[in-house]
């Protein structure tokens, strides 16, 4: 019987020099670094040709990955451009596994960072995701918080993801102008999305999508991220269980990354 790290290498497709974390590959970069990758891609200083995408990980989506028995979900993940780390499970992870990244780099903080840069740079920007009225509320927040952002085009969550209703969100992307695209559906919906959609949106214009979770919530405010002293300690996990008791579940995805990564650790030692 093969052992869960034959498994997860036969399913994984990282590009070299990416840190490995149980089978999903991991850049080491700071959140400026990021930033200047996306940023790059998108002026025209990077490589040519093709969507630019960000794909943000944390500890479910990499259950999910060891999971998914077709080995589909690592293909989608390490397909990503850029795969930050969006979780301090993640980054203690890689600690153990004795490959560091250098920080955590949360989803949401790098959408802002790129907000920023991309106001400065007259860069049109789409939002993708939410309920209806969400994407709407977080352009409002956003082009009042960063002046010269420009967001030309926004759109609700609630499509079917294939077929003619997935072409026509495709359409109104490329009728809007956007080059950075934010996908807000959800994990691993959005990776999925933009992995199956990832020629027609080049061809739509698009230079970067970015798989960001929750991200529009918190941009509209009608969701707060945790206090910055449970940032700061890590325990941003904690803040959320308190908040919604029923998460309780899919939190336990962070103890069992590190059991397994214990095993994997043990394992490597032991060769």
């Amino acid at each position: 019987m093969k052992d869960v790290s034959d498994n997860m290498n036969e399913k994984s497709a990282m590009k070299t020099g990416r840190i490995d974390v149980l089978g999903v590959g991991f850049d080491s970069v700071t959140l400026d670094e990021a930033a200047d990758r996306v940023m790059e891609h998108v002026t025209g200083e990077g490589m040519a040709g093709g969507v630019f995408t960000v794909h943000t990980p944390n500890s479910e989506i990499v259950e999910a990955c060891i999971n998914d028995k077709s080995g589909e979900l690592y293909k989608i993940i390490n397909s990503g451009s850029l795969i930050v780390p969006d979780g301090i499970g993640v980054v203690k992870a890689a600690a153990m596994l004795g490959t560091p990244v250098k920080e955590k780099v949360a989803g949401v903080e790098l959408g802002e960072e790129i907000l920023h840069r991309s106001a400065k740079a007259k860069v049109p920007v789409c939002f993708l995701g939410g309920k209806p009225g969400i994407a709407e509320l977080a352009a409002e927040k956003m082009k009042a918080k960063y002046p010269g952002l420009v967001i030309c085009g926004t759109a609700d969550g609630y499509f079917k993801k294939s077929g003619e209703e997935s072409d026509a969100i495709i359409a109104k992307i490329k009728a809007s102008g956007a080059a950075i695209l934010y996908v807000c559906l959800g994990a691993p919906t959005q990776e999925r999305w933009i992995y199956e959609n990832r020629e027609a949106l080049a061809a739509a214009g698009v230079r970067a999508a970015l798989g960001l979770g929750g991200s529009l919530d918190i941009y509209s405010g009608a969701a707060r991220r945790a206090p910055r002293i449970f940032i700061k300690l890590g325990i941003e996990w904690l803040y959320r269980l308190l908040r919604e008791p029923s998460r309780a579940g899919r939190m336990m995805a962070l103890p069992r990354l590190y059991m397994r990564v214990r095993r994997e650790a043990a394992r490597m030692r032991a060769k």
